[in-house]
């Protein structure tokens, strides 16, 4: 007896150590894991991967109609990202037809000129018809179970290689950007020729200097290059004549007109809630779109300084609003996505269809200025007062507004999610914080064993 307790406590013991770096969260269990592929369109959006509920600052139970926070992005299920590695270094998205690179040179960035030029003479997988992706087609691999600050990469690391910034090398570890064949039709950061990208480390899109970095030289990023469906991000707007703009190649109906004032994320629910209430345009099923549907109607070949307008078709209509320099500008929009950038969830994803400023230290002071460009995605916190952020946040002080405009969208492939999914958690942890976990909790676990242990030796 004394034997095999004592066997039972090493081997606990060495569960305790091995666990520090396994799975201790269980992935979640849902319908969204189930998804089926739906019918094939040249623009199809990937969903945002989006599991869980959150209010300002937690996550939630499951918010039911006429609660607050209902209707965000969780709640409704789109097209499930779908991959399948080809074994030979490259990679097809079953969603959207595109395939990919699957392995980015990971210690050899290039400048915007170098990727778009190194796609001409680029070769894998027996293709040679590779290009430098446009910023729709990057923006299709975003994944928004990632966490900046649980060191989670918002693409999906079963198929796509891809490393964190290597601080021993004098980045930071933020530095993830990838260049788009996208280049801005104005200028970032007081007038720099600029290409935008996508960071998979934080989350976001913004536009990069192409001709002067940080240190004079050209900006070097990394580049995943894509073959096939040429006309991915290409959209065919139809004015219905009745409020509503129809995408063809999306398959979503989208409200002509916006919110026309500016409100909360909470606040952006619940007026939705209102709209549906009242059956507007004739339809009860409007919510707020998540990031990727969103970002699907920004025309990139418009901004506010070359076309005397916001980033969109002119089909939609928009409130033009005085910015923070007290200009003619657009509004950031809200979408229904949690940006998990921080140890809270209370920062929501927006799409910039007028410039995205930000307050930049210069040689001369502090500049308000074109930092990402028209069409950028961002993050905002979901209430507060933009009182409290005067000098803006982020490295480009990006400047908080909170009361964001809404514009609605029904239609396309999303499903309600009748249930919120059963295990996982809410907000990752650090890897640090996950070992010390698992090691905290098998070390009581052990010392429980030992107490158990000796109690029955001292009755022998």
């Amino acid at each position: 007896m004394k034997r095999i307790l004592l066997t039972l406590t090493i081997i606990l013991l060495l569960f305790t150590v091995t666990a520090g770096n396994s799975v201790i969260i269980e992935e979640a269990t849902s319908e969204y894991a189930l998804a089926t592929q739906t019918i094939f369109h040249n623009y199809t959006i990937v969903d945002t991967g989006q599991l869980y509920d959150y209010d300002d600052s937690d996550q939630i139970s499951f918010p039911e109609e006429g609660e607050a926070f209902f209707g965000q992005d969780a709640q409704y299920q789109g097209n499930a990202p779908s991959y399948r590695d080809n074994g030979d270094g490259t990679v097809t998205d079953l969603n959207t037809g595109l395939m990919w690179q699957q392995s980015p040179e990971l210690y050899d960035l290039s400048t915007h000129a170098e990727a778009l030029g190194g796609a001409e003479s680029f070769t894998l997988g027996g293709y040679d018809d590779w290009r430098l992706p446009t910023i729709k087609e990057l923006y299709s691999l975003i994944d928004f179970t990632g966490s900046t600050y649980a060191q989670i990469p918002y693409i999906e690391t079963d198929y796509f290689d891809f490393r964190f910034g290597d601080e021993s090398l004098g980045e930071r570890f933020i530095d993830a950007q990838y260049w788009s064949s996208t280049e801005y039709v104005s200028t970032t950061m007081g007038g720099d020729v600029t290409a935008f990208g996508v960071n998979f480390a934080d989350g976001r899109i913004k536009g990069y200097p192409t001709e002067t970095g940080p240190d004079g030289s050209p900006k070097e990023c990394f580049v995943r290059y894509v073959r096939g469906n040429p006309d991915y991000g290409i959209n065919n707007f139809v004015d219905n004549g009745d409020g509503t703009i129809t995408d063809n190649t999306t398959s979503l109906m989208w409200s002509a007109n916006d919110s026309g004032v500016g409100m909360d994320w909470e606040d952006t629910l619940a007026w939705i809630q209102e709209k549906n209430d009242e059956n507007y345009l004739g339809y009860s099923d409007w919510r707020l779109p998540n990031a990727k549907e969103l970002q699907s109607i920004v025309d990139y070949t418009r901004s506010p300084d070359t076309t005397d307008s916001a980033a969109i078709d002119p089909l939609f209509n928009i409130t033009s609003i005085l910015d923070e320099g007290e200009s003619i500008n657009y509004p950031f929009f809200w979408t229904s996505t949690t940006h998990l950038d921080g140890p809270n969830p209370d920062f929501a994803v927006y799409i910039s269809f007028g410039e995205a400023l930000g307050f930049m230290s210069t040689p001369s002071g502090t500049e308000l200025m074109d930092v990402h460009g028209a069409g950028a995605q961002r993050s905002d916190p979901k209430s507060g007062n933009p009182a409290d952020w005067p000098q803006g946040n982020g490295p480009q002080g990006d400047v908080v507004r909170i009361n964001n405009f809404v514009r609605l969208v029904r239609s396309g492939v999303a499903e309600p999610v009748t249930a919120e999914p059963t295990g996982g958690t809410t907000i990752p942890l650090p890897p640090e914080m996950t070992v010390w976990i698992v090691v905290a909790v098998g070390g009581i676990a052990v010392i429980g064993v030992v107490f158990v242990v000796r109690r029955v030796l001292s009755k022998r």
